[in-house]
């Protein structure tokens, strides 16, 4: 690419200037048919538009409540970039916002990206939004839209960032938390799929002491770049069918701050989570994570998923069927602990991590 005092034949272009136009409409031509194949009943129209438009199904709803969210990757857009693999960060940036959306009890409609680069690469990005594409699908949410910016001068070459927006619908008498969650509801936790999209400068920053290479590091016979790459598992679909069946009183989607940082944003003064931390197996990832930064157990909670991604306030009579209704879909279920009463704001307690009593 000639260099800014270097103009093209004719005088100075955007392209001199480092930014390609015929690039970004290479790779619309590329996200067209992403996008089409997630398309879903309310979608208007296809890319291309100034806005994306979407009809509500407000036949569907009484008191229909739209819930917006948005989020990012974080730095394990950096374990990508060095790994050179980007198929599975765009199913995290759906995660991390349909997670969001769904544990507010809404069903998420239609979600838009952002993708920033110095220099885009359509390769690079093709497979970035295909990834994206895919979290849409397993979301239930249609891919309306989104923006492609290249800034030359703001970011390194090769580097990219990526934000995610995320709209979804829920009727307003079951939005959740609930008013009924109460002591003697019960805690139930669902398994996440890895360290998720949270925790990675950490996880940067002890591979870098330990002098550890993800891509030659092993750890139970697998690459720990794949435990380390491994995308956010959604939890959309088998969350709504608690909603729909009133199994849920509360939901708590385990992201940064972890369960002590997390799971309180649901409950009511007055309230305490009480977790038993032997209720469920701690995946190998986290154990060589602890170990080899020697990272303190309350660090480890505050700091990482720990392996659950999500925990439900269930009533104690819906613990049963709300266990077997996420178990036949698929997903991974621990009975961890139970609410109690307890005086000032609401918060988490581990009973394991208490000095004994004298």
């Amino acid at each position: 690419m000639p260099a800014p005092d270097a103009p093209s034949p004719g005088g100075l272009s955007y392209r001199d200037a480092g930014v390609d136009i015929d690039a970004g409409e290479r790779l619309v031509a590329r996200i067209r048919p992403i996008a089409e194949r997630t398309r879903r009943p309310g979608v208007l129209e296809g890319l291309g538009g100034f806005g994306a438009l979407f009809e509500l199904p407000v036949a569907r709803y009484r008191r229909p409540v739209l819930v917006a969210g948005t989020d990012g990757v974080g730095t394990k857009l950096r374990l990508a970039l060095a790994l050179d693999r980007h198929e599975t960060v765009g199913i995290d940036l759906v995660a991390m916002c349909a997670n969001d959306v769904v544990v507010q009890g809404a069903e998420p409609l239609f979600f838009l990206d952002y993708y920033a680069t110095g220099r885009l690469d359509v390769e690079v990005a093709a497979r970035v939004v295909t990834g994206i594409g895919r979290g849409c699908e397993l979301a239930g949410m249609a891919l309306v839209g989104g923006e492609t910016a290249e800034m030359p001068g703001m970011y390194r070459e090769g580097d990219y960032d990526l934000a995610g927006f995320c709209v979804g619908v829920a009727e307003r008498d079951r939005l959740l938390p609930a008013p009924t969650v109460e002591p003697g509801d019960r805690l139930l936790g669902l398994a996440s799929s890895g360290a998720h999209s949270n925790g990675y400068a950490l996880i940067r920053r002890i591979l870098e002491l330990r002098g550890v290479d993800p891509a030659r590091e092993h750890l139970e016979g697998r690459p720990l770049a794949d435990w380390l790459l491994e995308p956010t598992r959604i939890y959309v679909r088998p969350l709504l069918e608690l909603v729909r069946e009133g199994l849920v009183k509360a939901c708590a989607h385990v992201t940064g701050g972890g369960l002590p940082g997390n799971l309180p944003r649901v409950l009511p003064e007055g309230v305490e989570a009480v977790v038993d931390l032997e209720a469920w197996p701690r995946p190998a990832l986290f154990r060589w994570l602890q170990e080899a930064g020697g990272v303190a157990e309350a660090e480890m909670l505050r700091t990482f998923n720990c392996g659950l991604g999500m925990i439900l306030v269930v009533a104690p009579e819906h613990v049963a069927p709300a266990r077997e209704l996420l178990e036949a879909r698929g997903e991974r279920v621990f009975e961890v602990g139970r609410l109690e009463r307890a005086r000032g704001p609401a918060r988490v307690r581990f009973p394991a991590l208490e000095a004994p009593r004298r």
